[in-house]
């Protein structure tokens, strides 16, 4: 496939329906996992490169948080956002913040704003006084120039699940 300067949504676009479809009947995607909590790790990118040149895109990062258990609360605990470094860059949370059965949130990072650099993160916690469904935390990020655009989502990944 041949892809031009900013030609990547279509790359892109193709291969999330790809990846979406391929995990749809999967028995991995039919599981239900509960839990009372967990660290997730969420893949940023304040900017990608494209073009034969170094050439950057600064994009805008959203991450949302979705609580995907219809009948009892989570609390977030922290959402720190990390540059490519792993320094954090700041912690969005001053105190735990609770998200309603089947509420949602979100962090923004404007596209003005690069010192992530292009593998920036956000490190998630949440806690639950009960078993819960997991909640569905990922990344949107958006670019735009001159009359083309980018747009991709990233998925956060347990790296610790918290034991009561």
């Amino acid at each position: 496939m041949r892809v031009q300067r900013f030609g990547a949504v279509a790359l892109i676009l193709g291969l999330v329906a790809a990846t979406t479809l391929a995990g749809a009947g999967s028995p991995a995607a039919a599981a239900v996992h509960r839990g009372q909590g967990q660290t997730v790790y969420v893949p940023v990118y304040s900017y990608i490169y494209y073009g034969n040149k170094p050439f950057k895109l600064n994009l805008t990062a959203t991450l949302s948080l979705r609580n995907t258990d219809s009948a009892h609360p989570i609390r977030i605990t922290s959402v720190r956002y990390v540059d490519s470094q792993g320094q954090t860059v700041r912690e969005y949370l001053e105190k735990p913040l609770q998200l309603g059965s089947l509420s949602a949130t979100r962090f923004l990072v404007p596209e003005s704003d690069v010192v992530g650099g292009s593998g920036a993160s956000f490190i998630v916690k949440w806690q639950s006084d009960k078993p819960v469904t997991e909640p569905v935390i990922e990344a949107v990020m958006i670019g735009t120039a001159s009359n083309q655009g980018i747009s991709f989502i990233s998925h956060g990944r347990v790296i610790q699940e918290v034991t009561k």
